[in-house]
């Protein structure tokens, strides 16, 4: 599950992790504090020489005609689903507010790392198994019952579900969502795509990952995000090693979108293990953090909707994510949520 933090040089300023100055939120929720993010190029710069690489890729030999599709539209949300009693809860479970970040880094020893290895090889196996149920005309619902009944058949809690009041047990992000889509009623249509984000709960720690799937038959400037979008992730993960930053993570990832004229929106990556959400600073080894670039064909800016969750790409234009979460050796990275 995402936090709101940018791929770019960060400041001492902390503040809920879905807290985004490139997120318009409705005009009755509450305001938040951005994390500051300090650039070295100005914006209106960057965003018009983007504008022009991808127009120039999309109209390239590799780059085909795309499918026209209607505006994503919101469905009936479910009851929320029940986990038994005996399953122990996250702390955050039963409060509205939404945690900030924590400045605490998460390290660990050989326990719990043995523990966070569980949680996130669970967190991979619901991931493929979720991956299996994406056709046309089922609906997300019915893709977060199915996770909801495997994480919970497994002992483990769904991060995701009471989150600052999330509804559901996973998050499901169709084609211009951003990321933190509520599960619906919306069927999935033939040409969609979509990112499921699963993270687990098991025996004190979290495991966190996802990636985006095609739905039915995906046209080739779509294929080439979502498959741009996981180079970048993997790109990510190969800069990280003892004492590198996470400066050094977005630069790579920056470094590769812009090849393509994608733009990178404001959700990437924090420090994952006992709690959900903390600083994605990389200093040591033993440290587990998640890296997440998500993709957009088009504007960073992003709307959200009255549910107070859902990111939505301003302009309409196909978004993409994938995520790990990996461990830092003293031999560089591992990942810990890879495809079992």
């Amino acid at each position: 599950m995402a936090a709101r933090v940018p791929a770019a040089e960060l400041n001492q300023h902390r503040s809920s992790p879905f807290a985004a100055s490139h997120c318009r939120r409705p005009r009755d929720a509450a305001p938040q504090a951005p994390l500051r993010v300090a650039s070295r190029t100005p914006r209106r710069t960057e965003e018009s020489n983007r504008i022009i690489c991808r127009a120039a890729e999309v109209q390239g030999a590799g780059g085909g005609a795309r499918r026209r599709r209607e505006p994503l539209r919101r469905g009936a949300v479910s009851a929320r689903l029940p986990v038994p009693d005996h399953i122990p809860r996250p702390p955050y479970v039963g409060a509205d507010a939404i945690p900030d970040v924590c400045p605490d880094r998460q390290v660990h020893d050989g326990e719990s790392i043995m523990r966070m290895l569980d949680a996130c090889e669970l967190a991979a196996r619901v991931l493929q198994y979720a991956g299996t149920l994406v056709k046309p005309a089922v609906t997300t619902d019915e893709i977060d019952r199915a996770v909801h009944q495997m994480i919970v058949d497994a002992g483990a809690y769904p991060s995701p579900l009471g989150y600052g009041g999330f509804p559901k047990s996973v998050c499901t992000s169709v084609n211009e969502c951003t990321c933190h889509g509520i599960p619906d009623s919306r069927e999935l249509q033939d040409g969609d795509i979509i990112n499921i984000d699963v993270t687990v709960y098991l025996n004190g720690y979290h495991g966190d990952t996802s990636r985006t799937y095609f739905c039915g038959d995906v046209d080739e400037p779509t294929k080439q995000l979502v498959k741009v979008t996981e180079e970048c992730m993997m790109r990510g993960i190969s800069a990280c090693r003892h004492g590198a930053s996470f400066k050094d993570i977005g630069q790579r990832i920056s470094e590769h979108a812009s090849k393509y004229g994608y733009g990178i929106d404001p959700f990437v990556g924090h420090g994952v293990g006992r709690i959900f959400h903390c600083e994605p600073i990389i200093w040591s080894t033993c440290q587990t953090f998640t890296i997440e670039p998500t993709l957009s064909m088009g504007s960073t800016q992003c709307v959200l909707w009255d549910d107070g969750w859902t990111a939505v790409a301003a302009d309409g234009s196909l978004s993409a994510q994938f995520e790990h979460t990996v461990l830092v050796t003293r031999d560089g990275v591992e990942i810990l949520t890879g495809s079992p």
